[in-house]
């Protein structure tokens, strides 16, 4: 029998309907800088759309020039519910959301778990939306695509940099990092320490990222120690927090968009 992961969070972070959310989709992108850039890896936040939609989109938008390129796609982001050590795949055969369903390449993830630090947890990714928040763009700029869905625990750099690696491929493999930036401080406080990451990252200076700095900090960290050994780069496309979106400014919350190409 086929196993689904249904949507936890549609009609939340996102809207539940199907045309709402395609127009909400379209309209970000439409709003988005589309630069002349070839994406091995993005880097998007993972907030509610309202807040982190536009940003996120800024990111999206570098793929539609790629849509018929892409053909599998690797995502990574913390988890937020369940605490569990290594990085955690699941045994659904399709992620469900509005838009339709999502094939997950199964070959793949047999594969993984041939790593000591990968584990079959459905329970980490029953109610993550740090995964599920990018489905929904995923399908509106690609193709036919297949999803290789990672929820990382408490790993190290070194252990996530593995998977990255395993699963490298060419340029028919993106890989998106689902991640927020500081959470809580003031717009000022923030834009600061916003600022200090997104130089960290882009200058692949993995080494200075840590929880109080971006929630995602550990796939980020594994990617840009993979980015580091291949010669790639880091480019910034957009760097924005809630009070600038659609939140007050007293506590936010930051998001940053990147390519690595």
């Amino acid at each position: 029998m086929t196993t689904i992961r249904p949507p936890a969070v549609a009609g939340q972070f996102y809207p539940g309907d199907r045309t709402e959310l395609r127009e909400t989709v379209r309209n970000y992108l439409s709003e988005a800088d589309h630069r002349a850039l070839t994406p091995k890896a993005l880097i998007v936040p993972h907030a509610g759309y309202i807040y982190s939609g536009p940003v996120a989109a800024s990111g999206y938008a570098q793929l539609e020039s790629l849509r018929d390129q892409i053909s599998r796609v690797v995502l990574l982001g913390p988890s937020h519910f369940v605490p569990f050590p290594g990085l955690a795949v699941c045994s659904a055969d399709l992620f469900q959301t509005p838009l339709g369903d999502i094939a997950i390449d199964v070959d793949a993830v047999r594969d993984l778990l041939s790593l000591p630090q990968v584990h079959l947890l459905d329970a980490a990714h029953a109610r993550e939306h740090s995964l599920e928040v990018q489905l929904p763009f995923l399908q509106e700029v690609l193709d036919d695509f297949q999803l290789v869905p990672l929820v990382v625990g408490d790993a190290s750099t070194d252990e996530v940099a593995e998977v990255i690696d395993r699963l490298w491929d060419g340029p028919q493999t993106l890989f998106v990092i689902s991640s927020d930036l500081s959470h809580y401080h003031d717009a000022v406080t923030a834009k600061h320490l916003d600022r200090e990451t997104s130089q960290a990252i882009g200058e692949l200076r993995y080494e200075e990222l840590g929880g109080s700095r971006a929630c995602g900090y550990k796939p980020i960290s594994g990617l840009l120690c993979v980015a580091r050994r291949r010669g790639l780069h880091v480019q910034v496309v957009d760097l924005r927090n809630s009070g600038d979106t659609a939140g007050p400014s007293d506590r936010v919350v930051g998001y940053g968009a990147y390519v690595i190409e």
